[in-house]
């Protein structure tokens, strides 16, 4: 009788164990993202100047994966889809822009949305989740959370993170692993993007122009 909860205790170690080097150990997405983009300066740009998604430039699938180097980018990098005018899919809101947490969960926080076709591409606090068809990798945001949990030597190890995002009647819903469960939502009410986060917390955001200064080099997580 006993054997059967240490079977039980030696299965459920062995999937942790197995969760845990998947999660950290595993080979780090490559970097598909523009060497220039990242080296680029992206907090001296007007947000509020959005490119005209009239089809006369770049598709969505023409342009590399945007995705996370390392376990966070240095400094705030230039937009991933600047070249892109695709006009969005139906049923997608538009919510390009450079928005502030003003109200609820975050205030503070500062994220820039890209769009253009069936392409979603946030970047904030270090990280940069790009969803949709590009000339680099599948559509999966394909990169990495951005904490940093432990260092060995110099190497920093933070968890590796893919999702999808969606459009549902308004709502882009991130779909943990692609296929999973909602774990953030984000939609428009009113002149304000609303921000549905995997902690439970719900952040009202305003459109700003200009990147704040003390966004410019994200905060060690």
């Amino acid at each position: 009788m006993r054997s059967f909860p240490i079977r039980t205790l030696v299965v459920v170690t062995g999937f942790v164990l197995l969760v845990f080097w998947v999660l950290f150990f595993s080979a780090r997405p490559p970097l598909t993202t523009d060497p220039a983009t990242l080296a680029g300066d992206g907090s001296v740009l007007n947000y509020c100047e959005l490119p005209m998604l009239d089809g006369s430039g770049k598709i969505a699938a023409d342009i590399p994966k945007g995705n996370t180097p390392g376990c966070a980018y240095s400094h705030f990098p230039l937009p991933i889809l600047a070249e892109c005018t695709e006009p969005l899919i139906e049923g997608a809101d538009d919510i390009r822009g450079l928005w502030q947490g003003v109200e609820g969960g975050h205030i503070g926080h500062v994220e820039r949305v890209e769009q253009c076709g069936r392409r979603v591409v946030v970047t904030s606090s270090g990280i940069i989740h790009d969803y949709g068809p590009n000339s680099s990798l599948g559509e999966n945001t394909n990169d990495t959370q951005g904490s940093v949990l432990f260092s060995v030597g110099e190497t920093a190890y933070c968890p590796r993170t893919s999702a999808s995002m969606i459009w549902n009647e308004g709502v882009l819903d991130f779909h943990v692993f692609g296929w999973g469960p909602v774990v953030v939502r984000r939609y428009l009410d009113g002149e304000q993007l609303i921000w549905e986060y995997a902690d439970g917390s719900t952040t009202r955001m305003k459109r700003i122009c200009t990147l704040p200064a003390d966004h410019k080099y994200p905060e060690p997580r």
